[in-house]
């Protein structure tokens, strides 16, 4: 198997997610933003390519608005922010629509993108799931994402239940999942993380819940 040209992507570490209704629950920011500063540590140290991403969702906005302090990222990683990171900024859930990021990825013959940062249950989920029809691998770090409670007319998931459910889905065919230190180890040694495919996954599904 080759070497993955990786890329570290690093998504909405917004202070915005850090209090107020959009607070990450879980794992808590006080364990997934250490995680995502060793990731980008990791990266740095192994020379592989950052590109770091804001929300924005308009002036007007009451959230993710740029003009507030709740836009700007969160100093553990704007301290690390360097010249040579791509910062964008976007507006939908994914990383891919209306911004720059696949012509980036291709002029550094990117080939899997690592996605680190918020939400699990909005852009991590919809950025790993559009990665496959670019031709990228994607993974993710399941500690050092988060998610928040959730509750609509569809009904209530805590914010644990989301983020473990939305690894397992990511892992069964989307995204491999592993953890930062996990992670670090297969950048050191150069190899690919393990992943599950759908049929593999449902057939234990079918196992567990039988």
């Amino acid at each position: 198997m080759s070497t993955p040209r990786r890329a570290l992507i690093l998504v909405d570490v917004q202070q915005e997610y850090f209090e107020g209704p959009l607070e990450i629950q879980y794992p808590p920011h006080a364990d997934s933003l250490p995680k995502i500063v060793a990731a980008i540590d990791a990266a740095t140290s192994a020379g592989i390519p950052v590109a770091v991403f804001q929300h924005a969702s308009g002036d007007d906005a009451p959230v993710f608005n740029p003009t507030m302090q709740g836009f700007q990222l969160h100093p553990e990683v704007a301290q690390r922010q360097s010249l040579d990171w791509k910062a964008m900024t976007k507006q939908f859930g994914t990383v891919f629509a209306g911004t720059d990021l696949l012509e980036w990825l291709r002029e550094h013959d990117v080939d899997t993108i690592t996605l680190v940062g918020y939400m699990t249950n909005n852009c991590i989920l919809a950025s790993a799931a559009e990665a496959e029809t670019h031709g990228l691998a994607a993974e993710v770090l399941s500690d050092a994402t988060g998610a928040i409670n959730i509750a609509n007319d569809a009904g209530f998931a805590d914010a644990k239940t989301v983020h473990t459910t939305l690894m397992a889905l990511l892992n069964s065919n989307f995204a491999a999942v592993a953890t930062t230190d996990d992670w670090t180890h297969a950048l050191g040694e150069g190899t690919a993380l393990p992943k599950d495919n759908l049929p593999g996954s449902a057939l234990r599904g079918a196992q567990m819940a039988g």
